[in-house]
């Protein structure tokens, strides 16, 4: 069983800035894909960045420049720093693993966090 907790959600002014974490607990092998996804009301979930097992990162284009996603291996950990964030970030913000669990990690699973609230407001 593995578990993804977010953490780091929370109200910020336009051009302020927050940092996401997602730690990952339980039966871990090794981790694949790693990415932050975001959803706002009414619209589908969509990629804000992504870092391969290889450390490859690519980033949705209205966050260049601006988010920037990494890793701590040591400490199963993914985090997200937003900086300069726009009332158009506000969404829901969820991380996805895809990791290698069970005996000798024979099954590769995708997990979900469970959410965390970005709200950009004056």
């Amino acid at each position: 069983q593995v578990q993804l907790v977010e953490s780091g959600g929370g109200l910020v002014q336009p051009g302020g800035s927050l940092r996401l974490s997602c730690a990952a607990s339980g039966s871990i092998l090794s981790f694949n894909a790693m990415g932050w996804y975001r959803q706002a009301p009414g619209k589908q979930r969509e990629l804000v960045a992504r870092i391969t097992s290889g450390g490859s990162i690519n980033y949705a284009d209205p966050v260049k420049g601006r988010f920037t996603i990494s890793r701590d291996n040591a400490k199963n950990t993914l985090y997200l720093q937003m900086n300069s964030l726009k009332p158009e970030d506000e969404a829901v913000y969820y991380c996805r693993m895809i990791i290698a669990t069970g005996p000798k990690g024979i099954y590769t699973v995708a997990y979900w966090g469970q959410g965390t609230q970005v709200t950009v407001s004056s």
